[in-house]
């Protein structure tokens, strides 16, 4: 990953991923772009879903479906303008979940996600909106901010990380207080 706290390396992922009992969904993040990197980066690891941060080359989805039929492919969509017509019928299209987070992909370090910033929520509320895939929302989710999120959004799913950590792990105060906020959030 080129941004975001919380990295690993590969042979970690594989330990955990191998520990983690088939129902519960295990993620690689990848910032590869190419399948057969994407495809290689899976396999190395062993998880059953890989969550694809940056836009990757045209066709890699259905070379990825093909090559990796057990594995569920989610892409983040960086929610940065309101959408055109023509992404909005791309999206549609696309087989898979979307991750909907700010970003700026076009830095020359590219910010993928774990920026601990808040995006225009309404814009991801359009993607829910739009299309008939899960979306699970990112991007500066709080403990303080994570009901109004949830209320706006309607997501099927947050994906955190930042605001869940101290000193660059992971914080279980933050993470229980966090946890109690969809709690009722939900309820």
């Amino acid at each position: 990953m080129p941004s975001g706290p919380g990295v690993i390396d590969d042979a970690l992922i594989a330990e955990i991923a191998a520990t983690v009992p088939p129902p519960v969904a295990t993620f690689l993040l990848t910032s590869e772009i190419r399948a057969d990197a994407i495809i290689d980066h899976v396999r190395r690891c062993g998880t059953n879903t890989v969550q694809l941060v940056d836009r990757v080359e045209e066709g890699a989805h259905l070379v990825m479906r093909r090559a990796l039929p057990q594995v569920k492919i989610v892409q983040v969509l960086h929610v940065a303008d309101p959408m055109s017509s023509t992404r909005r019928a791309r999206w549609r299209a696309w087989s898979m979940p979307f991750c909907s987070t700010p970003a700026t992909p076009n830095l020359m370090v590219k910010e993928l996600g774990g920026t601990g910033r808040v995006h225009d929520w309404d814009l991801s509320r359009r993607i829910v909106e739009a299309v008939d895939r899960p979306v699970f929302l990112a991007g500066g989710l709080r403990a303080d901010n994570v009901a109004e999120a949830v209320a706006r959004v309607r997501p099927f799913g947050l994906d955190l990380c930042s605001s869940v950590r101290s000193q660059g792990r992971l914080d279980g105060d933050k993470l229980a207080a966090f946890f109690s906020a969809v709690n009722h959030a939900t309820a």
